[in-house]
């Protein structure tokens, strides 16, 4: 019986998460880099809520991008070097539905946990409680579109020698739009204004990226396939 492409989109997430959950330190990391990097700033600039407030979402979000970068260069260069990125090409699969199901377990077992460790970096950073919640929306929002963004530019250096830091300068320039909207819906909430339209634009790179981003990554790893 042939393999229906939701079949193989479901087994690929599958086989993803589980390699995730088989290896903490993968998800860890992140999540350590980002609690030490947010630490830091209440020592550098002291602990006085006021000060670090008007910072807060800025932070927050450079922090969470930082943290996401953290081995995305190793996405699919290490398929390549074990031979699984082959057998996804040979699978006779559509290549961006087995994409965007490696997007999507990243998000969980990588993105997931940094949003949910929103509040506890957010109250480091003595974030108002009114401020969180937004802080919280963003970057639901925008960390899928930064592994989005990651997993194509992951794939266009997958045979690159020095992907540990092609990949940062490929995905850093890409991801200033996400950090102005996500940094700004934060700051606006700050100052006593809406959120929304940050939000908004936020939601509708996220609704592009879902479709656009796994065919570009296919493409890609097609191109340094051939």
């Amino acid at each position: 019986m042939s393999t229906t492409p939701w079949r193989a989109f479901r087994a690929v997430l599958r086989r993803d998460v589980g390699l995730g959950m088989r290896r903490p330190d993968d998800a860890l990391q992140p999540l350590l880099f980002a609690l030490i990097v947010t630490v830091l700033f209440p020592f550098a600039l002291g602990a006085d809520s006021a000060r670090l407030a008007p910072i807060a979402g800025g932070v927050s979000w450079v922090v969470a991008l930082l943290a996401l970068l953290l081995g995305m260069d190793t996405v699919y260069r290490s398929d390549a070097e074990d031979g699984s990125l082959d057998q996804l090409l040979i699978s006779g699969q559509p290549l961006a539905m087995l994409c965007a199901a490696r997007m999507l377990a990243h998000w969980l077992v990588v993105g997931l946990p940094l949003v949910l460790t929103t509040p506890l970096l957010a109250a480091l950073l003595g974030m108002p409680a009114n401020t969180i919640v937004v802080a919280l929306v963003s970057l639901a929002l925008g960390t899928g579109v930064l592994v989005a963004i990651g997993h194509v530019c992951a794939a266009l250096a997958v045979v690159a020698k020095r992907s540990v830091i092609l990949v940062p300068l490929l995905v850093l320039p890409l991801s200033v739009p996400v950090l102005i909207f996500g940094a700004g819906a934060v700051q606006a909430t700050l100052v006593g204004l809406s959120a929304t339209a940050p939000l908004l634009l936020l939601g509708a790179g996220l609704a592009l990226a879902i479709p656009l981003a796994p065919i570009a990554c296919a493409a890609a790893l097609r191109l340094n396939a051939g």
